[in-house]
């Protein structure tokens, strides 16, 4: 890799990086009918890159008093992915479905899948039963590898929808339900199989505007893609500021979100397993463990939502815990406030602020900014690397003047295939190869992206998508409701939290905690309206009969010290 002596600017060291010869050099394949920019040396799929995590040395996962080598997790995959050929029938392009809690069975499994050929579905662990269900039936799982709590969830349809279960440090399991414990293969050999940069890999749920999530389906190719987009920006950062002086301490990264997440899946679990890291992995999110973990796991790299940064920052115990080792302190999912940037540049030794400005359906890559830039540009996601495209555009995909707000579309290897058995919501996302990403921004002259606001209505609740229509279904639901329009409010810790301003029936009354109640039976606790207003009025709306819901909630948040 090129190595700098004095920093370089942007465009130096992207040319430096992909240069011919260079680890990130730059080439062009053909991807569903298209010539697209590529990384030469992209592995040819995710089972060539866990083959080759096998001779990594030292740990890969520490989870509480576990502490688990490469070697010992690609054995346990080696076992799983016999079972599921051998027991379960499993073939390239079959689903099966990982549902649990982040647990190092969760990685084991999803080597185990993606290396015979067949596609990871991963699932929502916060989902209620008839979500699960829904993406069970949707994707066309055949087998689930789920915890005990996520397998009791599915256990009643499994039945009808034909589906096996293999159930992870449960002492006890439903009929027909089989234990892993049970089930060992020590000895056992990856099975031969032949996978395609272009074959599919994952299918990872989004929340949708209709109020079903939508399955959006990756390749190998645009997995991978995105981790070697992730490491060429840190490569081009490194040329842009180059350290002073070697760190002391090895990279390693601290698991802080779901894994069912696409930011905790490629940029933090993936990265690790591809050069070697160490992972430590937490069982709930606690700010005090999480420090704890970084002092005496000696960790350079936090990536979460900005909500887990303030948390840290926050906690009685970041004064005394020693956080010399992190380097890094940023991820995604929510705008990171101007202050907050501030206060992990003052409040960390070594690290440094950042965020990143990705989606489901980039694979989490997109533009990303961090140390200098960030402090200078606090409210900007920085500029994309190549080979990613990004364009700011009108209704007729026409890029906009440098400055002016359109919708953001991104081009490139990194974007998923399309939404899983759904043409419609594919056409109406992909067009000409460009991924509409629904949020409206600006470029200033430098590529610098600002996100203004989002075009889908969806509220971003620590780095959760929670879209409306989902939301108001529910409530509608709720007898004594007659209209209801639920949105976003900001909020210092979470980025925004669910409202909801609900007119009832008249000569009807709502109880707000009833009414929560109600939603708990069919809604993920994060999508339950944490601020409900009771209106004694009719909503406004526009002509054409819809809610206008920046009026309403301007209102809502003036009167609860929101503007």
């Amino acid at each position: 890799m090129t190595q700098a002596t004095s920093s370089m600017t942007w465009k130096e060291a992207v040319a430096a990086v992909t240069a011919p010869g260079q680890r990130f050099a730059l080439g062009e394949a053909e991807i569903d009918g298209r010539v697209v920019t590529v990384f030469e040396n992209t592995p040819p799929s995710l089972r060539a890159v866990f083959a080759a995590a096998r001779s990594h040395p030292g740990d890969f996962l520490v989870y509480e008093d576990e502490r688990w080598s490469f070697a010992e997790v690609m054995s346990r995959a080696d076992e799983i992915a016999t079972l599921l050929v051998d027991r379960y029938g499993v073939r390239p392009g079959d689903r099966v479905a990982i549902a649990m809690r982040n647990y190092p069975e969760w990685i084991v499994s999803f080597a185990a899948i993606t290396s015979v050929g067949a596609i990871a579905v991963s699932m929502n662990a916060w989902w209620t039963a008839d979500e699960m269900v829904y993406g069970l039936e949707d994707s066309g799982a055949t087998v689930l590898i789920g915890d005990r709590e996520r397998v009791e969830r599915a256990a009643p349809a499994m039945e009808r929808l034909g589906l096996r279960a293999l159930s992870v440090r449960a002492d006890t399991v439903p009929e027909g339900v089989d234990r892993l414990e049970d089930h060992r293969i020590p000895g056992a050999t990856m099975p031969d199989v032949e996978v395609g940069p272009d074959d599919d890999a994952i299918i990872l749920y989004t929340s949708g505007t209709t109020g079903h999530p939508k399955g959006a389906v990756s390749t190998h190719r645009a997995v991978l893609s995105a981790l070697m987009a992730f490491g060429c920006r840190t490569a081009v950062t490194r040329l842009m500021s180059p350290p002073k002086e070697e760190h002391p301490f090895p990279v390693s990264f601290i698991l802080v979100v779901p894994l069912f997440h696409v930011t905790g899946l490629i940029p933090v679990m993936m990265s690790c397993f591809a050069t070697g890291y160490k992972l430590v992995m937490m069982y709930k999110w606690s700010p005090e463990r999480a420090l704890e973990h970084i002092e005496t796991e000696k960790i350079t790299t936090f990536v979460g939502v900005p909500t887990q940064s303030w948390d840290l920052l926050e906690s009685p115990d970041f004064a005394r815990r020693n956080t010399e080792s992190v380097l890094s302190v940023g991820g995604g999912g929510a705008p990171a406030p101007p202050e907050l940037i501030q206060r992990i540049e003052k409040g960390f030794e070594r690290g440094r602020p950042g965020i990143g400005y990705g989606m489901t359906e980039t694979n989490a890559f997109g533009p990303g900014i961090s140390g200098d830039e960030i402090l200078a540009r606090p409210r900007s996601c920085g500029r994309a690397i190549v080979p990613m495209e990004i364009k700011v555009a009108d209704d007729e995909a026409r890029e906009v003047p440098c400055g002016e707000i359109g919708e953001i579309w991104f081009y490139g290897p990194t974007l998923i295939r399309g939404y899983w058995n759904n043409p419609e919501a594919t056409a109406e996302t992909i067009v000409d190869g460009w991924l509409r990403s629904g949020d409206l921004g600006r470029m200033d002259d430098e590529g610098f992206l600002y996100i203004e606001d989002r075009a889908k209505d969806m509220v971003l609740r620590a780095g959760e998508n929670v879209y409306s229509a989902e939301v108001e279904a529910a409530i509608y639901e709720y007898p004594a409701v007659y209209e209801a329009a639920v949105f976003g409010l900001p909020h210092e810790r979470l980025g925004e939290e669910v409202a909801c301003a609900i007119l009832p029936k008249p000569g009807m009354q709502i109880d707000v905690g009833e009414l929560q109640a109600h939603l708990r039976q069919r809604l993920a606790p994060f999508k339950i309206p944490s601020v409900v207003e009771i209106a004694d009025e009719p909503l406004p709306r526009n002509p054409a009969g819809k809610f206008l819901k920046r009026e309403i909630r301007d209102a809502v948040s003036a009167r609860h010290g929101r503007a």
